[in-house]
């Protein structure tokens, strides 16, 4: 087989380079035609990145929207596609009559600059549809989110949702809640929040490896979220996150005085649309 493909070869080589006279100038300017039956490599495209797949799951999540619907507004690099996404179908006339319940200020902004009409949960108790991201999704489909600090307000309006359709890449896939880079926050208030972080240090103490940390912003304050609030982030081992069960943890976090709520969302999600290299999948519980 070796000496045969070496064969193959040859004769297209010799028949183009093989020549009595020197090749025209137009000749050296313009490359020759393949060899026959020879098939053309596609040209490489660059893989996808890491925003690419957040707005291809968001925009599947949008295909789910239809007119007249009240619609919960995430916060957050992936439902930044999502709100653009929706302003895009209003003002194209695709989307008529929604109005949407931001859970952060960021959302609220973020919305109004894309022309969507907002509302808020006094005027609209019921949410048809909430589409939001997360930073881990276990194979439960529990989530954890908050990052930027938005938790309470984000489980108030996706707790309200007839449907919470959840947008990640694949990246944020865990094997268990706690087993990422990403901590669990926890909003506490802020008075006496050295206490409050002691106490929730303790809930984990003979169970989970856990490193309790008062989140801080930039010049070195407190972060403070939008209801005036601080977050203490909770950091678990990578490999084992947490082991036991989800809601015994978050029963016990709940009742630490001075804490106001957790970013674990239980049992809450719908569906998540994971966008990946492969293509876009969508796990139901």
């Amino acid at each position: 087989m070796r000496a045969c493909c070496s064969q193959q070869m040859a004769v297209p080589f010799s028949h183009h380079l093989s020549s009595e006279k020197a090749p025209s100038p137009s000749a050296l300017a313009t490359p020759p035609p393949p060899p026959p039956n020879v098939a053309m490599a596609p040209p490489s495209l660059p893989p996808p990145t890491q925003d690419d797949l957040k707005r291809v799951a968001a925009h599947r999540a949008v295909e789910l929207v239809e007119p007249g619907m009240v619609l919960g507004l995430g916060t957050g690099s992936t439902a930044a596609h999502a709100l653009d996404r929706i302003g895009e179908l209003i003002r194209r006339g695709d989307l008529r009559g929604v109005v949407g319940i931001p859970t952060s200020r960021w959302a609220e902004a973020r919305a109004a600059a894309a022309g969507i009409p907002l509302s808020d949960l006094g005027a609209h108790p019921v949410v048809d549809i909430s589409i939001d991201g997360a930073d881990e999704v276990d194979p439960g489909l529990n989530l954890v989110k908050g990052r930027g600090g938005s938790l309470l307000r984000e489980k108030m309006v996706e707790g309200a949702s007839r449907r919470f359709v959840v947008i990640v890449d694949e990246t944020k896939l865990v094997r268990r809640i706690g087993a990422s880079d990403h901590a669990v926050p926890v909003e506490v208030v802020p008075f006496g929040w050295q206490l409050t972080l002691a106490r929730l240090r303790r809930v984990f103490e003979g169970h989970e490896s856990c490193e309790a940390r008062l989140r801080r912003g930039g010049e070195g304050e407190p972060f403070v979220t939008d209801n005036g609030n601080y977050i203490v982030d909770l950091f678990f081992d990578k490999e084992r996150g947490i082991e036991r069960d989800l809601r015994e943890v978050s029963d016990q976090i709940l009742r630490v005085i001075g804490v106001v709520e957790h970013g674990m969302f239980l049992g809450m999600a719908s569906s998540v649309i994971v966008a990946g290299t492969g293509g876009v999948t969508e796990l139901l519980p």
